[in-house]
């Protein structure tokens, strides 16, 4: 009888421990299973995108007075999510320096700014395909005649000065492009336009700068400066959304959405829209050829 008890004893002690270990393995898996859920079931699940943003224009523009935002970037992804029915929440504005975070805590599921890719970026996000390009040329004193597109090589000697922002795009290429040219470098913060006044005062020898920007400098200074690389920016940067690596089914979806409206023509009147000086930014190719239009060999 006393042996029966205990055998008894034990096989329910067994049954209570292997019933509490089913449930911790059930409670681990149901979490390993919201962990897992991917960005695509996400935003399907949810019926929305949210999306954190960067004011910069012209993809992000924000009105001091109301808060509403506009821009190519804005605009582009109000249609995509209608065109796949679901809604846009913006849900905050954030910097250069802390977009990245955002993504890889959950607090947004992709930057509606359209951003430049880089290598440092892709090791931790994926982009969209290319909403449009922006190039970079080369910019010097007006009337300088010592330079030119088809003699940037000169430009790489320690007797020039490049002008340049810590850390920014024209510190980056006079680095990997010119690296005997001396920088006249500025801290972070400064404005481009004091960049762009070291060049046309002689002060640097040249610096890099998006076109939309040096027009605005130059409708301030006008025949200060000029672009000696017209036909062959130094740079051309595709701009993308962000995203977390590795959401391919998300990517996918977006991507087509995109294509959608590139195809149809309805994307270039969005950048038309905010190309403040036509010609400046550069537009993503179509993916086919009209016929009769092949170029013959």
């Amino acid at each position: 009888m006393t042996f029966s008890i205990r055998r008894s004893s034990v096989a329910l002690a067994a049954l209570m421990a292997l019933a509490i270990l089913s449930g911790c393995s059930s409670s681990q898996t149901n979490t390993r299973v919201v962990n897992q859920e991917s960005l695509y079931d996400h935003v399907m699940n949810q019926g929305k995108i949210r999306c954190g943003y960067v004011v910069y224009n012209p993809g992000c523009l924000k009105d001091p007075n109301t808060g509403k935002l506009s821009g190519i970037g804005i605009e582009t992804i109000e249609m995509v999510a209608k065109n796949l029915g679901l809604k846009v929440e913006w849900a905050e504005e954030v910097g250069w320096g802390t977009m990245l975070e955002g993504l890889q805590t959950n607090r947004y599921d992709m930057i509606a700014t359209p951003i430049w890719t880089n290598s440092n970026r892709a090791r931790l996000v994926d982009f969209s395909r290319p909403i449009y390009f922006s190039p970079i040329y080369v910019w010097v004193k007006s009337g300088d005649k010592r330079f030119n597109e088809n003699n940037l090589d000169s430009l790489n000697s320690p007797k020039h000065l490049i002008a340049t922002v810590d850390g920014e795009t024209a510190e980056v290429i006079a680095s990997e492009d010119f690296p005997q040219a001396k920088k006249l470098s500025l801290p972070q913060l400064s404005g481009v336009e004091q960049v762009l006044l070291n060049v046309s005062t002689g002060k640097a020898d040249a610096s890099f700068e998006e076109p939309a920007v040096a027009r605005d400098f130059l409708s301030h200074n006008p025949g200060t400066i000029e672009n000696i690389s017209k036909t062959r920016p130094i740079r051309v940067f595709p701009n993308c959304w962000m995203f977390k690596r590795g959401q391919m089914e998300f990517k996918d979806m977006i991507d087509t959405a995109l294509s959608q409206l590139i195809n149809s023509g309805a994307e270039e009147k969005i950048i038309h829209k905010y190309e403040k000086y036509p010609g400046t930014l550069y537009r993503a190719a179509l993916p086919y050829q009209l016929p009769g239009t092949a170029s013959r060999q």
